[in-house]
């Protein structure tokens, strides 16, 4: 395996939709687009396959945390374009919320203890 694949990280269950969110919260684009952002934002160590990308779209969409309209991309191509809605606003706040405390959970975790140093 080569050191740059070593280096990759899967992404938590649940996560891959909270970082499409906060990706269309930078404004609307389309399902390319929102892959490479998430690609290029984490550094590579997250890369969004077409199969776990686009069934996350079309769940947020059901649940109305986006929208999606056909347009025209800059290469002149139909492409399908996302946007964060109001309800996905308050949804990737409480999303990111939850996201710190765990973080925090995790990190006080992995300090080491007064009888351990």
């Amino acid at each position: 395996m080569a050191a740059r694949e070593t280096a990759r990280t899967d992404i938590l269950q649940g996560t891959l939709d909270m970082l499409i969110l906060q990706t269309l919260r930078w404004g609307p684009t389309h399902g390319y687009s929102i892959a490479q952002a998430i690609r290029s934002a984490s550094n590579d160590a997250f890369r969004v396959e077409t199969g776990s990308l686009y069934p996350a779209l079309h769940r947020l969409e059901q649940r109305r945390l986006v929208r999606a309209e056909w347009k025209t991309s800059d290469n002149n191509q139909r492409a399908r374009y996302y946007r964060l809605t109001a309800a996905g606003r308050r949804h990737l706040t409480r999303e990111q919320t939850r996201w710190q405390q765990v973080v925090d959970a995790v990190h006080a975790l992995m300090r080491p203890r007064e009888q351990e140093g």
